[in-house]
């Protein structure tokens, strides 16, 4: 049995979107299960749209996402080039095959291939068998010289020994004049496999590079882990059969195959890829999630989080299991690391909207000076016997206690905050906040 070779062609004419980065990762995980090649092979042939920035952000997106490429542009491999527009020699090689076959005829300046009038069937791993219609002749050849995309995909296939095809179920219709190529040179299919197209969120229509979410590059600046957008990528169009969502990419390489791929279309939701970015986030390992912290906080370039090894993992430590996303955890830790922190306008109406807020936060200024320990259970010990004096529920104390320290209605823990932050800044911000909130 042949070892499995696989391709992703994109064309660069666009951005990297969500439906081929899903294409080249069910390719990749492909290559990976089997022990494979994965390709990378460059679709060029549109002279006038081909944008070397587009090629750059499509190798540059795969690389991202940790797609690595066996074989093409910047790797090498034997089975090059891995550009089409540099092809053009091979291509003649074969119209000249069809041509002393009697399977290729001039037309008004361009040459068609001439179909054998039979029906073809597609063994699809994924649809089963597909039949369709005879095809008519199709051009392969325009009348500027340049080769046609369905004769230099089944070209670029046969001569870089492509065993498998995986691509969207837009190209079934495409399928049958393919293997009406490959038959006319004599060479052995490849085992199809089409894949769901993904939908926009609504459902209505295939998504586009036009949609809100649809762009790869839109979710490195707003600092998505790739391993996040790789781990929902995998489930839009294919089922793990085990019940679960959050995987690492070693396990989703191990359980990937053709059984587990879905015919029905894939729904697109961005708050769904956010929940998986979240959930990768707090799963990380301490140092990991650090690291990025750090990233993300040099991002913030007024936020100075000083020389204290110790106070800086504790803080991280604190917010890790509480952090959204990496693009808004500066704005949630500044807090621990300046005293010049914005008031949130949403918190403070939310928090002064009932109750007697201001008379909690006097009460605060006479109960934490008193607590000498000020750790995060004698704090909470405190604040407890003040409240069951007065009658109130300790609770009570809480939403303006975080807003006057931190500025915001949510955060990491509490009491561990306060504890972190230390008795002189806690004493200074709630002797402060009614300024601030007025």
């Amino acid at each position: 049995m042949s070892k499995t070779r696989v391709r992703f062609a994109p064309s660069p004419t666009g951005f990297f979107h969500i439906g081929s980065a899903r294409t080249a990762l069910f390719n990749w995980l492909y290559a990976r299960h089997t022990g494979g090649t994965f390709v990378l092979r460059i679709e060029d042939t549109d002279r006038e749209r081909n944008n070397e920035e587009y090629l750059n952000v499509i190798k540059d997106g795969m690389k991202w996402l940790g797609l690595d490429w066996d074989e093409g542009p910047d790797v090498g491999g034997n089975y090059g080039p891995y550009f089409q527009s540099e092809r053009d020699d091979i291509y003649k090689k074969f119209l000249e095959i069809l041509r002393q076959k009697g399977r290729a005829y001039d037309k008004d300046g361009a040459v068609f291939f001439k179909v054998s009038g039979r029906k073809q069937v597609l063994h699809d791993a994924v649809y089963g068998d597909v039949e369709r219609l005879e095809e008519k002749d199709f051009p392969i050849f325009r009348s500027n010289g340049t080769p046609v995309f369905h004769f230099v995909n089944v070209v670029d296939d046969i001569c870089m020994e492509i065993t498998n095809v995986i691509r969207g179920q837009d190209h079934l219709t495409n399928t049958n004049k393919h293997i009406e190529l490959f038959k006319a040179f004599d060479a052995p299919l490849p085992q199809f496999a089409h894949i769901p197209l993904i939908l926009k969120t609504d459902g209505h229509g295939k998504m586009s590079k036009r949609d809100r979410g649809a762009l790869i590059e839109e979710y490195r600046q707003k600092n998505f882990l790739p391993d996040a957008v790789r781990n929902y990528l995998c489930l839009l169009g294919w089922n793990p059969k085990n019940d679960r969502e959050i995987m690492d990419i070693s396990e989703i390489v191990e359980l990937f195959d053709f059984p587990g791929i879905v015919k029905s279309n894939a729904r697109f939701d961005e708050r769904k890829m956010a929940h998986f970015n979240t959930e990768h986030i707090r799963a990380l390992p301490p140092e990991k999630f650090a690291e990025l912290a750090r990233a993300a906080i040099k991002s913030e370039s007024d936020i100075d989080v000083g020389s204290d090894g110790g106070y800086i993992a504790k803080v991280f430590a604190l917010c890790q299991p509480k952090a959204a996303n990496m693009e808004s955890f500066p704005s949630m830790v500044r807090f621990f690391f300046s005293d010049e922190f914005p008031y949130d306008a949403a918190a403070r109406e939310k928090v002064f909207r009932k109750g007697d807020p201001l008379a909690r936060l006097a009460e605060l200024n006479e109960i934490l000076p008193a607590v000498e320990d000020f750790s995060r259970d004698a704090i909470y010990a405190a604040i407890a016997d003040a409240a069951a004096k007065r009658g109130l529920k300790t609770t009570e104390y809480f939403p303006i206690l975080r807003y006057a320290v931190s500025g915001m209605a949510g955060g990491p823990d509490l009491m561990p905050a306060l504890e972190t932050l230390g008795k002189d800044r806690v004493l200074k911000r709630i002797a402060s906040v009614p300024q601030a909130a007025e």
